[in-house]
């Protein structure tokens, strides 16, 4: 099957990520190292199109512009594809399709859906800016208002699932993939309430008439087709634990 895909002769890709959303990309605890899902599959991409991956840590917020003005082949962080990104930047084919989860601490009772969420002005959500976690706090559960006190920003998508570990913040919307993952690291301290608010589709993002798009879409085909994208979705989803 491989020898049908592009043949990219030993090609250095440069791709960035911000290692901060678990299981997709991430510094293991245990080891220092830099891992996920992401990582696997670029790394199998690139043994099947003979590519090399030269890994880049850029911020969540630095990443559309940088890969938008080519400072880098390709950027990967649980991208939704969106109308709006895609005005600035190239979409590989969806490699997973989520849903958005209410993420809160184990011992929650006050709420259950969105509607009971917002009815409560006590209740914060935490949130990183550009995401589409922040855009469906602001959208789809509050007001509409993307300066609501209520939304609590923070830098990192890892850093607002601590807060509301910590308890200062009430819940972080998740996608069930990374839900899973963060569940899997903290079972006595978070679970999931209600049902999916909204369903997104992830995509790796290149600059503008990028070359790489074909080649690449070809491979995430294949890797579809043959059981890979499920061998990680089992790997990353279900068995990793970052305590173990």
């Amino acid at each position: 099957m491989y020898d049908r895909l592009p043949n990219l002769g030993g090609r250095v890709v440069r791709a960035a990520v911000a290692n901060d959303y678990t299981p997709l990309q991430l510094i293991d605890p245990k080891t220092g190292h830099a891992v996920g899902w992401e990582y696997d599959a670029m790394h199998e991409i690139c043994a099947r199109l003979n590519c090399v991956v030269e890994w880049n840590n850029v911020s969540w917020d630095a990443m559309i512009a940088a890969i938008s003005a080519g400072q880098f082949d390709i950027g990967m962080d649980g991208i939704t594809i969106t109308a709006e990104r895609a005005q600035q930047v190239d979409f590989s084919r969806p490699y997973m399709t989520s849903q958005q989860f209410m993420l809160v601490r184990v011992e929650e009772d006050r709420f259950t859906t969105p509607e009971e969420f917002a009815a409560n002005p006590d209740l914060l959500i935490g949130a990183q800016p550009g995401t589409t976690g922040f855009y469906t706090a602001v959208y789809d559960i509050l007001d509409g208002d993307e300066a609501n006190p209520r939304i609590k920003l923070f830098e990192t998508f890892g850093a607002s699932v601590q807060a509301l570990i910590a308890g200062d913040v009430d819940m972080v919307l998740v996608d069930a993939a990374s839900g899973r993952g963060y569940i899997g690291a903290n079972p006595e301290k978070l679970k999931i309430v209600g049902d999916a608010i909204k369903s997104e589709e992830f995509g790796f993002i290149y600059p503008k008439g990028s070359d790489l798009v074909a080649p690449i879409d070809a491979a995430i085909e294949t890797m579809l087709q043959d059981g890979f994208i499920d061998h990680l979705n089992t790997k990353w989803f279900y068995f990793y634990d970052p305590n173990r």
